[in-house]
């Protein structure tokens, strides 16, 4: 079979990854047949995870235009994955015209391809680098750039701290994020929670020990100590469709059950 335009030459295409699997549950068609097994085998034991990932991704939505409302121009998405349609940079822009945004992920594939839908704006850029080495991104020439004025900047870490494992530190790759970016500046935070449903926790994060980035589902205590120097913006660190939703019935009777908490906090 030819190789895909959009996969780099030496892509391991047998091991599963994280940023394709998540492709595979909004529906996408960068993925692999590997990466669409292992989605096939989580959803068999969790059925809601494809409307786990849509209300993740809504979150993004609502929280993007909320900081583009308050004047933010400037967006730094690490753990972006493939910028597919109500991306960061299609979202900011309806509210403000001239929107940057750096997307920055771990992925070949998906850097290879985002660079592809995004080689004709010039307000966007694509970054491969690993957040588990904070310094080294932000040295990065494009992230750099994007810093450089001083101006507000809101990082985004949406759904991608829950696969840093507690050895590799979350809590100290936010800190050097937030001395990185001045007052005012936000952060955007989900994260996968250990609490709507602990019967099926063990077994999730063990599917995902197949993949070069395991899996680590938090209580809320440890969720909310990720926001350390950031004050948050009500309604605070809730459940996924709590965060300020566009209709009071768009949340449901059983908010818990999307089981990834998340926030908005500014920068003391």
């Amino acid at each position: 079979m030819a190789r895909p335009h959009w996969v780099p030459e030496g892509t391991d295409q047998d091991t599963p990854n994280v940023a394709r699997v998540y492709d595979c549950y909004l529906g996408g068609s960068h993925n692999f047949a590997v990466d669409r097994e292992l989605a096939r085998k989580a959803i068999a034991t969790w059925p809601d995870l494809p409307l786990i990932m849509r209300a993740n991704r809504a979150f993004l939505r609502r929280a993007v235009q909320y900081l583009a409302q308050e004047g933010i121009t400037r967006f730094l998405d690490i753990g972006s994955g493939i910028p597919t349609f109500g991306a960061v940079h299609e979202v900011a822009r309806e509210i403000r015209p001239d929107a940057r945004v750096v997307y920055v992920d771990i992925d070949p594939v998906a850097v290879q391809h985002s660079r592809l839908i995004l080689e004709d704006d010039p307000l966007c850029e694509v970054v491969q680098a690993d957040m588990r080495d904070p310094e080294a991104l932000l040295k990065q020439p494009a992230v750099a750039e994007l810093l450089r004025p001083r101006e507000r900047v809101a990082v985004l870490l949406v759904a991608v701290l829950h696969f840093v494992q507690d050895e590799e530190d979350p809590g100290r790759i936010v800190r050097v994020l937030h001395d990185a970016v001045p007052p005012g500046s936000a952060l955007v935070l989900s994260h996968a929670s250990r609490e709507a449903r602990p019967d099926v926790v063990e077994e999730h994060q063990d599917l995902y020990k197949r993949t070069p980035m395991p899996l680590t589902m938090r209580s809320r205590e440890e969720i909310v100590a990720l926001f350390e120097g950031f004050e948050p913006v009500e309604p605070g660190v809730v459940y996924l469709p709590e965060w300020r939703p566009e209709r009071p019935e768009a949340v449901g009777p059983h908010p818990e059950l999307m089981a990834g908490l998340a926030g908005v906090g500014r920068r003391l």
